[in-house]
């Protein structure tokens, strides 16, 4: 019991640790890595299909992210050559967080967190487009709040204008009938409020 309470000390990093890709946009107080794990969560909880283990998405969405709480957030960028850690170091990061620090979360929270990386179930794959669509509704969030400077010259964002590039990431990441719907809907309310700015 003492194990996992320090494991889980270290798992609550989480609500302090700033979603990087925010950071890197100039996004003023932007949301923490727990903050977009609620998301997650409130999107199965709102979305989850029929043929989607319900219960088992929800918890899937709230252990997802959680090796983030040793290895910190790195942002998916779309941007070529402005990935700071490429997908394979990230893995490698990630899975020694999981047998270290955080193994005492205990095996079902290990396994959960295999599966959602291996994205072979419809659970995985599911809650991954919810976290994309998490990130996606994010940035209309902060576009509809006029929470950056579209204006500003941001070195990290050379290819793309104002948030476009958080969707650009995600929209080739999706898999699944329900997380394409969700992200068209997202993606026209996001087009129509800077057309609007």
């Amino acid at each position: 019991m003492s194990d996992s309470l320090e494991a889980l000390v270290e798992a609550y990093a989480l609500k302090d640790e700033t979603r990087t890709g925010w950071q890197l946009r100039g996004i003023e107080a932007p949301e923490s890595v727990a903050a977009h794990t609620w998301g997650v969560a409130l999107l199965v909880a709102r979305f989850c299909p029929p043929e989607v283990d319900r219960e088992r998405a929800l918890t899937m969405a709230a252990v997802h992210d959680v090796a983030e709480a040793e290895t910190g957030d790195i942002a998916t960028r779309a941007e070529a050559g402005a990935q700071s850690v490429d997908a394979e170091e990230k893995e490698r990061r990630e899975r020694e967080a999981m047998a270290g620090p955080l193994a005492a979360l205990g095996e079902e929270i290990h396994e959960t967190w295999e599966e959602y990386e291996a994205r072979d179930t419809a659970e995985a794959r599911f809650v991954k487009d919810m976290d994309i669509l998490d990130t996606c509704l994010q940035a209309l969030v902060y576009e509809r709040n006029q929470r950056y400077d579209p204006d500003a010259d941001n070195p990290h964002f050379e290819e793309f204008d104002d948030l476009d590039e958080f969707f650009a990431t995600g929209e080739p990441r999706l898999s699944t009938a329900r997380g394409r719907e969700l992200f068209e809907s997202v993606r026209e309310r996001y087009e129509t409020t800077k057309r609007n700015r």
